[in-house]
């Protein structure tokens, strides 16, 4: 048996060492040929922080469809319209088409009751959804995250204050308010998407507090403290970025959350007013529409709404495990 003798400078180990290859047994070994290997066989995966979250969400095999499915439906929202030409605000245009038509060449979902084409209508009405989804989900992550790190920043009689106040408006039911809104105020599409907002920015307000609570006492904010930061400054700078995964989370979710509450307020008929039109609405008249056997007006909507939401769901879930530092492979 040959040993290895510990080097006074390089403090070679046994258990963490490896032979260089073509090396034998009897011969001598040098420090510096020594090749180190993590203990248990471990290794570092390298690539930066977007590499890595990277890695960790195309591991997820249905975010990657639910991801393919989104960019899917924004080409056909905002693209298709111009290669598939229908007028869906002009009602005089569609006098001479067939109302409740059955799909046909020229018209491959039918028409519906006002004698629209469907196809059309399901891209026309899906911009209004993904614009109010996307932008509401963002007016609301914006206000919860500044509000909540406030309330959690300064704590005591303020935080109190602030989290009474949401504690009061989550107390009355979202639909109702929604509802009442809709009916107080003109509707638009600028106003559904602030009300959306509006009951919609409590949620994050208490995320952002909480994690706040959390790391205001780190020591990088203590340092900051110490040398005279101000208040806005540490928020701004180290408490809001370090909360990015959870920001980034959420905001998936409440794109898909708005999508759903525009469409419960077009199917009662509260959406946005015609000749503009959501898939709310659209399956709200689909609803009318398959009592009387023209079937083919609700599954379009329909079924839109449940693949652009599911496949939110699926990427927000892969956001939340590739945020994670905890998951992520190292």
């Amino acid at each position: 048996m040959t040993d290895i003798h510990e080097d006074p400078v390089f403090g070679t180990d046994a258990s963490t060492t490896r032979l260089p290859l073509g090396l034998g047994m009897g011969e001598a070994v040098s420090p510096l040929e020594l090749v180190a290997v993590p203990e248990g066989g471990e290794s570092t995966q390298g690539g930066g922080m977007f590499v890595q979250i990277g890695r960790v969400f195309i591991q997820n095999k249905l975010a990657v469809v639910g991801l393919i499915i989104i960019v899917a439906f924004v080409l056909f929202c905002f693209v298709g319209p111009l290669l598939y030409h229908t007028d869906q605000t002009n009602q005089q245009a569609v006098l001479g088409t067939v109302e409740n038509g059955a799909p046909q060449p020229g018209h491959p979902l039918g028409t519906d009751s006002t004698g629209f084409d469907i196809l059309g209508r399901l891209m026309y009405g899906g911009q209004t959804s993904l614009i109010v989804g996307f932008a509401s989900a963002f007016v609301a992550t914006v206000v919860g995250v500044l509000f909540g790190a406030t309330a959690g920043f300064f704590g005591g009689s303020v935080d109190a204050a602030m989290m009474r106040f949401v504690d009061m408006l989550l107390s009355i039911p979202i639909l109702f308010l929604l509802i009442a809104m809709v009916t107080i105020f003109s509707s638009s599409e600028v106003l559904i998407i602030l009300i959306i907002a509006f009951v919609s920015w409590l949620i994050p307000a208490r995320l952002i507090r909480g994690e706040t609570l959390t790391l205001r006492v780190r020591e990088y904010v203590q340092a900051v403290r110490v040398m005279g930061g101000r208040g806005g400054r540490i928020v701004g700078r180290h408490i809001i970025p370090n909360s990015v995964g959870t920001i980034v989370v959420f905001a998936t979710f409440q794109v898909a959350d708005s999508i759903l509450l525009l469409a419960a307020l077009g199917y009662l008929g509260f959406g946005i007013p015609a000749p503009g039109t959501d898939w709310g609405s659209m399956l709200s008249a689909g609803a009318d529409a398959a009592g009387n056997g023209w079937w083919w007006e609700i599954y379009p909507a329909g079924i839109a709404i449940i693949l652009v939401v599911v496949a939110l769901n699926f990427v927000g879930d892969a956001l939340r495990d590739s945020l994670e530092v905890r998951l992520q492979r190292r």
